[in-house]
């Protein structure tokens, strides 16, 4: 079983973290995401799915056209492990990818 980080690697781990922040409501981390349109919106979405599913590690997350919200904690710890931190770090490279393209908009952070 993972284990739950401490409160001070959790944040000295959100130090490292670009635009993550603790979810006010419980122990998890969040991101917003805006792209240009609901096509690359879900094409982010499908590559965090890939990804996600590599690492064995699933995101919460909510849609409307062009924007993604993700919240990630490990519900087998009770909250946020350092699995949450690795996909964290994942998907914030996925983001960077697809905003390299031209036909993407940046992410809100």
């Amino acid at each position: 079983m993972v284990a739950k980080l401490s409160a001070a690697a959790r944040k000295a781990a959100l130090k490292k973290l670009e635009g993550w922040t603790p979810a006010g409501d419980r122990d998890a981390l969040e991101k917003a995401f805006r792209f240009a349109d609901f096509a690359e919106a879900f094409g982010f979405m499908s590559q965090v799915a890939l990804i996600a599913e590599r690492m064995n590690h699933h995101p919460e997350w909510f849609n409307v056209y062009n924007q993604v919200r993700i919240t990630l904690t490990t519900h087998d710890a009770g909250g946020v492990s350092a699995r949450d931190v690795a996909l964290a770090r994942a998907i914030d490279e996925a983001a960077r990818r697809r905003v390299a393209s031209p036909r993407q908009a940046a992410s809100d952070d």
